[in-house]
């Protein structure tokens, strides 16, 4: 398994900008992945070009064997014509309705499957929306935000739950909650805005699984050498 980039640039329409210029990554191993860095420096461009839904840019994007590359963001609405319930049960294939049921409970949301997606709070929307990308198959998947309006402790126990039920998937986590990507994600990379666009630096982070403990001076280390990367 392997995502990479090779010097990546893009620049914004109609200006003499880029966004990225010769931003080049490497990520080999499954598991839970950050981009990380203040709102504009390119984060959601980035996501956007791996999926292939940004066109227009220099550079390679290497994803070796893996096919099926989805994108999460927390403003995806699903239809609200029936309860949300029904709607995973429709799209979701024979053989995950047992993945569906466990990954409902495990979210905490089944006292709310019977109401439409615009009875749900933003959280719970967003959870929703985020269980029916977990439904599909897929070898990596980008979650923009998708936890946003979710306290940290359900957070946190939905990305450890995440990690135990898929340990062989490639997940992208953006997040602007520093303490969040630096106990629960494995490699983080750090985005940086400089005068010839954005680079990026990569820190490994803690990587928080099940049943382990991260020491706060750990933790505190890796913050700041998040804040630090230059």
């Amino acid at each position: 398994m392997i995502l990479e980039g090779r010097n990546i640039g893009l620049r914004y329409p109609n200006t003499d900008n880029c966004l990225f210029e010769n931003l080049s990554f490497k990520i080999t191993e499954p598991g839970f992945h950050a981009l990380f860095g203040a709102s504009g420096v390119g984060k959601t461009s980035l996501a956007k070009i791996i999926t292939g839904d940004l066109k227009g840019f220099s550079g390679e994007i290497k994803t070796g064997d893996m096919d099926d590359l989805l994108y999460s963001y927390n403003l995806e609405r699903l239809p609200g014509w029936s309860s949300v319930g029904n709607h995973l049960a429709k799209i979701t294939s024979p053989s995950h309705q047992d993945l569906m049921d466990e990954i409902i409970d495990a979210f905490g949301l089944r006292e709310h499957i019977r109401l439409r997606f615009s009875e749900l709070s933003l959280g719970q929307q967003n959870r929703i929306n985020l269980i029916r990308y977990l439904l599909q198959d897929f070898q990596l998947l980008i979650m923009d935000e998708s936890l946003a309006n979710v306290d940290e402790l359900t957070r946190e126990r939905i990305i450890l739950k995440i990690k135990d039920l898929f340990p062989e998937r490639l997940f992208l986590y953006i997040s602007h909650n520093i303490i969040e990507v630096s106990r629960c994600c494995d490699e983080i990379l750090v985005f940086r805005s400089l005068h010839n666009g954005t680079r990026t630096v990569s820190v490994k982070g803690q990587n928080h699984k099940t049943g382990q403990t991260v020491e706060k001076e750990d933790l505190e280390l890796t913050m700041l050498e998040i804040m630090h990367a230059s």
